[in-house]
């Protein structure tokens, strides 16, 4: 009789310590906490001191800072969910970590709980700093009634790109082309999606197709929510249901990643 919520308690504990051993395994990785956390803050200081003064006149004079704070933290999102777990997901696997870990008292859901524990933790973190240099150094900052909508987004698009990341790992032969798989995926669309500069002069067809993708629902639902213009709650419907549909579909790829043995490309 007590044995289901015993056993409960443990796997929890066990995925609690995974967290704390993949925060650790994390920021001792120089190199890693480095392009994934702290080079998008370094892109937000020299964006926006750059181009702090500039203002947006296709958007009715808005601050650059105010659509680039939010866009940034959109790439930050990213880089702490999908590029990090997918890039570490392939090294292990590579090493064979994974496929011993199968031998072990920690069953899978606990060690992939823990990994996405500690990436939003990480995410929780960056977007802590963001926020705080943006309020600080740049007078940027979500105003309280449009709360919902960067929560709604921030946590959407978190989940989106961790399960992403979790499960493309599938579809990476082994870790050396990790970096240039996930560029190749990810970074022409952030120059189509508006995180750099806006698209508003782009070709429709290039604006099409960086809708389709979340990318640009997460910059684009980050960016209303900080908009001072916006009205009501701050959550744009369309940028919701892109980032549902690929959550959804990350969420079937991390499935079927976990369903081969851990270990096999």
């Amino acid at each position: 009789m007590n044995e289901a919520p015993a056993t409960l308690r443990r796997d929890l504990g066990l995925t609690a310590w995974q967290a704390l051993y993949e925060q650790r395994a994390f920021w001792r990785n120089r190199a890693r906490a480095f392009f994934a956390f702290l080079m998008p803050i370094m892109f937000l200081v020299i964006f926006a001191s750059i181009f702090g003064k500039d203002t947006i006149s296709t958007r009715d004079g808005l601050p650059y800072n105010d659509f680039f704070v939010p866009g940034i933290l959109a790439y930050g999102i990213i880089a702490t969910t999908f590029f990090n777990n997918a890039v570490s997901t392939a090294i292990l696997r590579d090493q064979g970590v994974l496929k011993r870990m199968q031998g072990t008292p920690l069953p899978r859901w606990s060690y992939i709980g823990g990994r996405i524990a500690s990436s939003s933790i990480t995410t929780l973190i960056m977007t802590a700093l963001v926020l705080l240099i943006g309020r600080l150094g740049y007078n940027v900052h979500v105003r309280g009634a449009t709360l919902a909508g960067f929560f709604v987004a921030l946590v959407l698009g978190s989940a989106c790109f961790t399960t992403l990341g979790i499960g493309i790992v599938r579809y990476i032969r082994n870790a050396d082309a990790a970096p240039a798989v996930l560029n190749f995926a990810i970074l022409p669309l952030t120059f189509i999606s508006g995180i750099w500069f806006v698209t508003d002069n782009q070709p429709a067809w290039l604006r099409h197709v960086a809708e389709v993708f979340p990318v640009h629902a997460l910059a684009d639902a980050l960016q209303y929510a900080f908009n001072p213009a916006t009205t009501g709650a701050g959550i744009k419907g369309n940028d919701v249901l892109v980032l549902g549909i690929w959550l959804l579909v990350g969420i079937v790829a991390m499935i079927r990643f976990l369903r081969q043995p851990l270990g096999e490309a």
